[in-house]
């Protein structure tokens, strides 16, 4: 069919774009873990060379959607420190990225996660200037080794937000700037996105359809039921990434 591109079949696209509405409704009502499936569930029939730039416009376009449904939860002034701090963190990433090795960054990265979300830390303004930079610094520096950073952001923002809706938005809104930078940078090396344009099109109006689905469960979840499902999300996801890293 000519509204697909190169190596991917009819049935395969179709599957995507039913997965997308499945998976940005699993992000929107629990917070976390749909980039994840969706990036696992397109690695069997994308190409490998268009994996990651392709997953990346989706969930820009899913987070984005998420971010614009849940906007009166938002607070986007806290997130300028993020933004600042994410733009460091790709410059950064971009100088070391042939120096760090993939399997130790996941190791850290896993740790890291199981540290914020089961330690007493010590008693830091979490949503502070410095510690949003610090979080878009560190987070973006490894979305150019790692890719998925996901359970880093949400880590940071479960201590920074305190009610469902406002971790969901906010961290929708984050992670909109982080896989913005990463397309950006992917169209600077000449990835033909064009190529993928129906297919990516589709895949985040359904996605966006699945924010409206899960947005409506997060309503009704109790508070303690969503903090409980989202702990137990961050931490199978960092147990996934340490296993990874060992294998």
């Amino acid at each position: 069919m000519f509204l697909l591109p190169p190596g991917l079949e009819g049935l395969e696209a179709a599957l995507l774009i039913a997965a997308s509405y499945v998976t940005s409704a699993m992000t929107a009502a629990f917070g976390i873990g749909g980039g994840l499936m969706l990036l696992a569930l397109m690695g069997p029939v994308v190409p490998v060379a268009a994996l990651i730039p392709v997953h990346g416009v989706v969930q820009l376009g899913s987070n984005a959607g998420r971010a614009w449904h849940m906007r009166h939860h938002a607070e986007p002034p806290v997130l300028v420190p993020f933004l600042l701090g994410s733009l460091a963190g790709a410059g950064l990433g971009a100088m070391f990225v042939i120096q760090l090795p993939d399997t130790v960054l996941k190791l850290i990265l896993g740790l890291f996660v199981l540290a914020v979300t089961w330690l007493k830390l010590p008693a830091l303004a979490f949503a502070s200037h410095s510690v949003m930079a610090a979080g878009g610094l560190a987070s973006t520096f490894a979305t150019m080794f790692v890719g998925a950073t996901g359970p880093l952001v949400n880590a940071l923002f479960a201590r920074s937000f305190d009610g469902r809706e406002q971790l969901v938005a906010n961290a929708a809104l984050a992670m909109s700037i982080q896989h913005g930078l990463k397309v950006a940078a992917f169209g600077a090396l000449g990835f033909a996105f064009w190529q993928w344009m129906p297919v990516i099109a589709a895949m985040i109006a359904t996605g966006y359809l699945g924010t409206c689905t899960g947005a409506r469960i997060l309503s009704i979840i109790p508070e303690t039921a969503f903090r409980r499902v989202f702990k137990l999300a961050l931490t199978l996801l960092a147990l996934d990434l340490i296993r990874r890293a060992l294998l």
